[in-house]
């Protein structure tokens, strides 16, 4: 079996860890996990390698902490690393820390967690944690036996980053990282950044949020042209575990075929295993991938619900696909009707979406640029 190292905590882990963000669902409702599923999905992935398995407080309407539980029954909670995060966008007082963790334990029904992450951080929730005291609290539910390891993920731009690692003696850190963001956010400086100081990076979003597994036909073009075929969902992986200074990488896995895949992809991964042709390869897919998607959207849903119904991310990646297909706004224009209230043209420009957009986007000046591409048919 391949392992990576967190090598300032002594742990091995799978390079594939299990981030249960994306849990198959039933019917188009976030919040209603299809369990059955999903439990036989996280406990495969466990009997194959996996060691590590990512949730958070807000996943799937917050049910996903309660299935991630109910997975590591039967002796498999033994068999793994488990991770959750403080949802910091929540915290008025110390006191909603205390309130959190304890709602976490109970829905996860674990005595402990092994990887606390503070979620999400920006220039303004980190203030505001730090404010209240949040390390101070951490080190505390650390001494108590309820956090073994502390870090945080991270959501803003690099000197924000750097300034947070350097505040405090963190155990990991999250990072968004894949071939299309090595500029964006912490990016490569802050991967390096963060390894120079022995602190284990994890990677989150190693798919653009599954955009990167399905290509629009001129980049599979790309990919398709290099001798040994592979899918595109392999290449964007093994390019993240070609990092040294990559512990480990999540993916966000919705079936069961996913999470085969993704496993055989893993046990063969190595730091290093691309060649510079390889590399290259890539890069021309990056730079045809940025000439194709107009709206950076990565499907996270943290911009969700809107108050006003708006459904943001179904809008951008209508108006996205319409682009990458020639332009074809009047054959995606029944998709766009088939959002109902949830269209673009129902924005009112309330501006509440915009700072929990972990991408920094402008949506509201997005939405009206979907409403003109597709109501003016």
């Amino acid at each position: 079996m391949v392992y990576r190292e967190f090598k300032n905590l002594n742990i091995k882990v799978f390079p594939l860890g299990f981030g249960a963000m994306r849990l198959p669902i039933i019917g188009n409702d976030e919040g209603k996990i299809d369990e059955k599923e999903a439990i036989k999905m996280l406990r495969y992935g466990i009997d194959h390698g996996i060691n590590y398995i990512d949730t958070a407080y807000p996943y799937h309407k917050g049910n996903s902490e309660i299935v991630v539980g109910k997975a590591l029954k039967s002796g498999y909670r033994e068999k793994t690393y488990l991770a959750t995060k403080l949802p910091t966008w929540l915290l008025k007082t110390k006191k909603d820390m205390d309130r959190y963790l304890t709602e976490q334990l109970k829905k996860l029904d674990v005595e402990y967690i092994d990887f606390y992450l503070i979620h999400s951080l920006r220039k303004d929730t980190w203030e505001n944690a730090y404010k209240l005291g949040v390390l101070e609290w951490a080190e505390k539910m650390k001494k108590r036996g309820y956090i073994k390891y502390l870090g945080f993920s991270f959501h803003d731009t690099y000197p924000v980053f750097k300034k947070i690692i350097d505040t405090y003696n963190w155990d990991f850190c999250q990072i968004q990282y894949n071939y299309m963001d090595i500029d964006f956010q912490a990016g490569r400086k802050g991967l390096k950044y963060a390894a120079s100081k022995g602190i284990p990076v994890i990677v989150m979003e190693p798919l653009r949020g599954g955009k990167l597994a399905n290509p629009p036909l001129s980049v599979r073009a790309i990919f398709e042209s290099y001798p040994i075929k592979r899918t595109p969902a392999e290449w964007a992986l093994l390019w993240i575990w070609n990092h040294p200074e990559v512990a480990i990488l999540l993916s966000g896995m919705s079936n069961m075929q996913q999470v085969k895949e993704n496993i055989k992809t893993a046990k063969y991964s190595k730091i290093g295993i691309l060649q510079e042709e390889e590399l290259d390869i890539i890069e021309k897919v990056r730079k045809e991938y940025l000439r194709l998607s107009p709206i950076d959207c990565t499907n996270c849903n943290y911009c969700m619900p809107c108050p006003f119904g708006v459904n943001i991310p179904a809008n951008f990646a209508i108006y996205n696909n319409a682009v990458r297909y020639n332009n074809s706004f009047s054959d995606f224009k029944w998709e766009y009707e088939a959002l109902n209230n949830g269209k673009a043209s129902f924005c009112t420009k309330c501006g509440e979406c915009e700072p929990k957009c972990p991408q920094n986007l402008h949506i509201r000046d997005l939405l009206e640029r979907v409403k003109g591409a597709f109501e003016s048919i």
